[in-house]
């Protein structure tokens, strides 16, 4: 019996998957929640086989949780099903330990086919990010991202791109605004970006952010 919990931002869907794993043979949820940090604290106390992340979560994102799981819990399988998927965020959840990832809109069958490969320890990927693999494959340079990002600079992009200024993200992450400055500067140093703009599209690319288009 494969223990799993599911890590899911919108209600209905955690829901709706818990319902209908409840009878799937050879699994058993062992617990559901919608952030990020909540996350962390519930695989502690459940310790599952397998986990279901989303990648847009509140709290942490789909990423840096996933680093951290793995950090604390190596065994743990992950399975990423997500609405949101690129090259360079495949690229980064790979490197990160997922097993499989399946997009949303491949539907339940498909996810459950991921589940079923992901909780034997295998590797399952769904139709549209198979596609996007290919192109990971053969245009490596374009999917890369900068492995020397910190969680906090991470943070920080994502309220950028998501329009928050200086000041407000000083006071939410509990800092300074020139502390704020210097990560925003460092960032652009590292991913050789000049402007808020360019900060802004390199979010979406990553999936730290969604286009207004896709909510």
């Amino acid at each position: 019996m494969k223990r799993f919990i599911i890590v899911e931002d919108q209600t209905v869907v955690r829901e709706m998957l818990a319902e209908l794993l409840s009878s799937a043979e050879g699994f058993q949820c062992v617990g559901t929640c919608g952030d990020g940090h909540e996350a962390i604290e519930l695989c502690a106390s459940t310790k599952p086989d397998v986990a279901v992340l989303d990648i847009n979560l509140p709290g942490l994102h789909g990423v840096d949780l996933l680093k951290r799981l793995k950090r604390t819990q190596p065994d743990l399988r992950v399975l990423i099903f997500s609405g949101y998927e690129s090259p360079a965020l495949i690229r980064e959840v790979i490197a990160a330990g997922a097993l499989g990832f399946v997009e949303k809109t491949a539907g339940y069958l498909e996810f459950k086919k991921g589940l079923d490969a992901v909780g034997n320890g295998q590797t399952y990927y769904g139709p549209a990010v198979t596609a996007l693999l290919k192109s990971v494959v053969e245009n490596p340079e374009t999917s890369k991202t900068p492995d020397f990002i910190t969680d906090r600079e991470r943070e920080i992009l994502k309220l950028v791109a998501e329009s928050h200024s200086t000041k407000e993200i000083a006071l939410k992450l509990k800092i300074s605004p020139k502390t704020v400055d210097n990560h925003r500067t460092n960032m652009m140093r590292k991913l050789h970006l000049h402007d808020v703009a360019s900060l802004t599209r390199h979010a979406i690319d990553i999936g730290l952010v969604i286009r207004r288009s896709e909510r």
